[in-house]
């Protein structure tokens, strides 16, 4: 993605001619060949040596105020470079050439950008010395990556535009292009994959531990024929364009099978496609591998043991539900237990357990597809999501006939969850009677375990706990003296990419059913008195339970701040 500078030319311009680095003639010209030919006045400028781009730097340095660097002059600390990962250096237009005493010196296209400084300082451990360079400067610079997802991709674009190619050599680069696509991802621990079409271009990006990162920049005349690959591996009608549509690919790896969920939706410049990579056998998943502990993990262990009830997993978009989902069914999948899911999508192909997959046009819905399960003999039953009063209501009375049922909510936290089944027309006592347990839960990035290092609490960091009520009152409440406070931190390495991250963990609170909270329900309390009352049994709740795994090395403050409400 093309990185935006400090200024646009129309500003650069004015600069230029306000300090006499050109005359107005100079001006009129660049302004007329560039309305002539559609281009950029800088470029004429820079290509009719009317101003040399050193001199372009400088100027709009001084302007600003900032120290200018030209790269080609400085000598390149491999070390520092390639401190700041590919696909970082080019999507923020940052690049690290220097460390002294004083701090790491960054050549930056916008030296405001205060967000990137910040996460650079956290990254390398020092203050960050800003210095402009150009958008040239930046792409003669990103040259000195070796290897890379882009240049690994760029000989295969390449041939895809050769017009040279027959049509049987272009489809099968097509097919090495969606493969390389998929490949990367499931190598960097993408979680989703996202191709999206713009006017004159189609970005790619991942989503890893959570979060998006631009990773290839396509010319636009590509996407018709990727969106004819992944329609072709997924199932799906090629001649239908108008119409979001859903599928699936199963991607065969060296080392097992990938499970691929495919979305594509029709947008203003195309076909946008998002793929989730999903590891269809899920080794090793555990509730402690989930981010349960202590209590908490009691709780729900008390709560799998039980015949009949209901266990519900809430949280937003993403935030590790069904994962949590699949985690307890582990445990109940027994020759001697008859399991039947019904899903959308099933996301995990489990061997012993019965998964039925939503079909809307063949009207299976939740509410069709559960009324069906019912009458299968079930011991457990798990109903991908609640989503309206027919589901819920079915749900509810399956729990309450000897069925242990498990399902998701979307609800902001555990309390919200009781009376947002009282909204969808589940009457009072049958909630207090079948509700078990409520984990509410939210997805943080862990700090890379190669990486780890302590440090002392920052200041920010004391401003942040001051400033929220929340940790304010857990640190006074459990006597935590931020004075001498250590956390902890991923310093960057190549294991992590040089995030400091690597994978991700659950935050929970879990909300146990007991007497006082089943007689709040039973009068319609609100989720404020719920919570009060949950809190008061010994529950946990998420921000605590982040701050606690602040403490124990899993997490940051930045990343529990990032997804709770604290």
């Amino acid at each position: 993605m093309e990185v935006k500078s400090i200024v646009d030319d129309k500003k650069i311009i004015e600069i230029l001619v306000k300090e006499s680095y050109i005359t107005d003639d100079d001006f009129k010209q660049a302004k007329e060949f560039a309305n002539k030919n559609q281009s950029s006045p800088i470029d004429h400028l820079l290509t009719e040596r009317l101003i040399t781009r050193e001199l372009l730097g400088q100027a709009i340095a001084e302007f600003f105020k900032v120290p200018y660097v030209d790269l080609k002059k400085e000598r390149m600390e491999e070390g520092i470079f390639g401190k700041i990962p590919e696909l970082v250096a080019s999507s923020r237009g940052v690049i690290a050439f220097s460390k002294s005493d004083d701090g790491v010196k960054v050549g930056m296209v916008n030296p405001k950008d205060l967000e990137i400084i910040h996460l650079l300082e956290k990254r390398f451990g020092q203050r960050i010395i800003a210095y402009f360079i150009t958008k040239q400067d930046l792409q003669d610079a990103l040259v000195g990556y070796k290897g890379g997802l882009r240049d690994d991709f760029k000989e295969v674009i390449d041939k895809l535009q050769d017009k040279r190619i027959n049509r049987e050599e272009r489809d099968q680069v097509v097919v090495d292009l969606v493969d390389m696509l998929i490949k990367y991802g499931h190598q960097n621990r993408a979680s989703d994959i996202h191709i999206e079409p713009y006017e004159k271009k189609v970005i790619v990006r991942y989503r890893v531990d959570g979060i998006l990162h631009d990773v290839l920049e396509m010319p636009k005349e590509l996407i018709d024929f990727m969106v004819s690959r992944i329609k072709i591996m997924s199932n799906m009608r090629t001649d239908v364009h108008r119409s979001a549509q859903d599928g699936k690919i199963s991607f065969e790896l060296d080392k097992g099978k990938l499970d691929v969920r495919v979305s594509i939706l029709p947008v203003v410049h195309g076909e946008n496609i998002v793929m989730r990579l999903l590891d269809s056998k899920q080794q090793g998943l555990t509730l402690s591998s989930v981010g349960l502990t202590g209590e908490d993990l009691q709780k729900v262990n008390r709560a799998v043991k039980k015949s009949h009830g209901m266990i519900l997993v809430t949280g937003p978009t993403g935030a590790g539900k069904t994962t949590t989902l699949y985690a307890i069914l582990r445990i109940l999948n027994k020759r001697e237990v008859n399991i039947s899911t019904i899903e959308d999508p099933v996301e995990y192909d489990v061997g012993g357990i019965s998964q039925i997959q939503v079909n809307v046009k063949t009207n299976l819905t939740f509410a069709a597809g559960l009324r069906a399960i019912v009458r299968q003999d079930p011991d457990v039953i798990m109903v991908g999501e609640i989503r309206d009063e027919e589901t819920a209501g079915i749900a509810v009375n399956s729990a309450l006939t000897g069925h242990l049922v498990l399902s998701t909510l979307h609800t902001n936290d555990a309390a919200t969850t009781l009376p947002r089944l009282l909204d969808m027309g589940v009457e009072e006592f049958l909630v207090a009677s079948t509700v078990n347990i409520v984990i509410a839960q939210r997805l943080v990035r862990k700090i890379c375990q190669k990486c780890r290092t302590s440090y002392s609490i920052t200041p920010e960091e004391k401003d942040i706990i001051k400033t929220s009520v929340a940790l304010k009152k857990l640190f006074k409440d459990k006597n935590i003296n931020t004075r001498d406070t250590r956390l902890y931190k991923g310093n960057g390495c190549k294991v992590c990419n040089f995030s400091g991250y690597s994978g991700r963990l659950g935050i929970f609170e879990v909300l146990e059913m007991s007497e006082s909270i089943k007689e709040a329900v039973l009068r319609k309390a609100s989720n404020e008195e719920i919570m009060s009352l949950a809190i008061k049994n010994g529950m946990t709740t998420i921000a605590e339970d982040g701050v606690k795994k602040v403490f124990n090395g899993l997490t940051t403050f930045e990343e529990v701040m990032r997804v709770s409400r604290a």
